[in-house]
């Protein structure tokens, strides 16, 4: 059956330059499983993600722990988490906090009232997980910067518009690989784990093919592509795990 040109999928989470060709190659191994209307390629540039995750359309996307409790769970199917290359439980992940490498060796201490840098306001590794880190620490956030990605907070952290910011684990693995202003930067600690990004699909699509598209796409990633994504498989977390993750106050601006 010839792909449906209206039909969308996407995997926008760990999608840049050094990793798009490894994401389209595991894009293709999913469509193969799944056939009838899935989308021929993935969808990139997306100017609107929320609007993106919701659409009757959407084939396959990943979206983030936190819009995915906050708005999104009564109006996707939650098909799977990835099991990512990290040194935590499978189907969870956690943030690095960073600074610039001038702070090696500093305690968490020491960035109390501290302006930190931070992707979005939606963001479970960026926002949810610096707050609750922090407070959980009795320390405070001073001013917070809006970039817009983790790869613009690292950088802003390097260049010194912000003391410290929260990155994905997963994403600081490709920044140190990927990106020279990373040798400007340090880890001075690491959060709680949270259950990984999950993969969505519209709510009146079958969840459970997608899971097992997903599932044997993952057996037949290449190791290089594997290496490559930082992901090893795919399990199952509740929704009420997601759901249970507490949400944090909007960032000052």
């Amino acid at each position: 059956m010839i792909a449906s040109p209206s039909k969308y999928a996407s995997l926008p989470m760990y999608d840049r330059p050094e990793t798009a060709a490894a994401n389209d190659r595991f894009w293709r191994l999913i469509r193969d499983h799944l056939g009838g209307e899935a989308p021929a390629q993935l969808t990139r540039d997306i100017p609107d993600l929320m609007a993106h995750w919701q659409s009757p359309d959407l084939v396959l996307s990943q979206t983030c722990g936190f819009p995915y409790r906050a708005q999104l769970a009564d109006k996707v199917n939650l098909v799977a988490t990835p099991v990512l290359d990290l040194d935590c439980a499978a189907g969870h992940y956690y943030s690095v906090l960073i600074a610039h490498r001038t702070r090696a060796g500093a305690s968490l201490a020491e960035f109390d009232g501290a302006t930190a840098a931070y992707n979005d306001p939606m963001s479970q590794s960026g926002w949810a997980a610096l707050h609750s880190h922090m407070t959980g620490a009795g320390l405070t956030l001073g001013s917070t910067l809006a970039t817009g990605a983790h790869r613009a907070s690292a950088r802003a952290v390097a260049d010194g518009r912000a003391a410290l910011a929260a990155i994905d684990a997963l994403t600081w693995q490709m920044i140190c690989k990927w990106d020279d202003f990373a040798k400007k930067l340090c880890v001075i600690d690491q959060t709680a784990p949270t259950p990984a990004l999950p993969y969505i699909c519209a709510r009146s699509l079958p969840a459970g093919k997608t899971l097992r598209a997903l599932q044997l796409a993952t057996a037949a990633l290449s190791a290089a592509d594997r290496a490559t994504l930082g992901i090893s498989g795919v399990t199952l977390i509740p929704s009420t795990t997601y759901l249970a993750v507490p949400i944090p106050p909007v960032p000052d601006r």
